[in-house]
């Protein structure tokens, strides 16, 4: 671990403990294989953008919050129960029964460094590597969400990400594959106040049904989330760092993502939303595994029948993307769509 993983690890880990202690208030997919190109040369291929983590939770009042499980009140107005759901969706340690399904989507990727290669036959000409840069990345992640209350004073809540990968590939082609699966758990203590924490064990499973788009690594580490809610404003972020264990396949894994949120609820569920996923591959040579995309988005809580739904669309400016070979994969823009359907207690 460098002194800067460790600085950056450790400052917010204290951060999230400290406010589980001090305060009276009280959520990937893994790096690509390399490629071998016609020539014997590897280059890492397209870094997969980190599968988002969902943000589900239950509602909070300015009082405290309780991690009490999310409810519907018979009788309540239907602008009532969507203005508190859409304040629900938005905490992702919360004790709300959720099942997210989010597309992110990446225009103008390529799937390796465009460079040229001598040909074999002095009397040809070189060749490129990469003949097409102007394919689009496609990631569905299908994210369960569930709490369990383990005692008045402690929620456990599981999040499992489970990706669907359309990756852009040699000479215009692309994989179809599922990815690695990474399952989170969360340990929630029940305090009061404006504040939630919740720290515990993340890992990646190397389960890709192609492995060109897996790690073929298991990987695992330390992962954490705190929520401020607070008025119309949910706020927080979620970091994780995970290392590879075992696995001889693959190359050593050892990434951070950080996810910053901001929230601000409007009437009729209606809401503004900023959640970009900043990820470092610190593995990668000069710092040049960086993501740092910036951007926000609208989203609504409604009632479909009698089923609660979160839509929300947003759009991200890759500011920073990690380079290879000194050239950039990832397209400038990710979109991201999502439907999110919400099962609170009661009703």
């Amino acid at each position: 671990m460098t002194a800067l993983q460790f600085k950056i690890l450790s400052s917010v880990f204290v951060a999230l403990l400290g406010s589980s202690q001090g305060f009276t208030a009280r959520a990937q997919v893994p790096d690509q294989p390399l490629v071998a190109d016609p020539a014997g040369f590897d280059f890492t291929p397209l870094h997969l953008a980190e599968t988002t983590i969902a943000q589900n939770g239950a509602d909070q009042s300015q009082s405290g919050t309780g991690n009490e499980p999310v409810s519907v009140t018979p009788g309540e107005s239907k602008a009532k129960e969507e203005g508190s759901l859409a304040k629900a969706a938005q905490n992702p340690i919360a004790s709300l029964i959720s099942l997210p399904i989010q597309w992110n989507s990446t225009p103008s990727t390529q799937w390796a460094p465009n460079v040229t290669i001598p040909s074999p036959d002095p009397a040809l000409p070189p060749y490129r590597t990469n003949f097409k840069a102007n394919q689009t990345q496609n990631v569905v992640n299908v994210q369960p969400v569930i709490p369990f209350k383990v005692s008045e004073g402690l929620t456990l809540v599981t999040r499992t990400i489970v990706p669907f990968i359309s990756q852009p590939w040699a000479r215009g082609t692309s994989i179809q594959s599922l990815g690695d699966i990474n399952p989170s758990v969360f340990f929630v203590p029940t305090l009061k106040g404006n504040f939630t924490v919740g720290v515990g064990p993340t890992m990646v499973i190397p389960s890709a049904t192609d492995n060109r788009l897996s790690s073929k690594r298991w990987s695992a580490g330390p992962t954490g989330v705190l929520v401020y809610t607070k008025g119309p404003i949910v706020a927080g972020g979620l970091i994780n760092n995970i290392w590879s264990f075992s696995g001889e396949a693959g190359r050593d894994v050892n990434k951070m993502l950080i996810q910053p949120f901001l929230n601000y609820n409007l009437p009729k569920g209606w809401y503004l939303t900023s959640s970009p996923i900043i990820t470092a591959n610190w593995n990668q040579a000069e710092n040049k595994g960086w993501t740092v995309p910036v951007g926000a988005g609208v989203g609504r809580v409604f009632v479909l029948g009698t089923q609660p739904v979160n839509a929300s669309l947003s759009a991200y400016y890759n500011a920073v993307k990690p380079e290879v070979a000194g050239q950039t994969l990832i397209g400038d823009w990710t979109f991201r769509a999502q439907v999110q359907f919400l099962f609170p207690t009661g009703g």
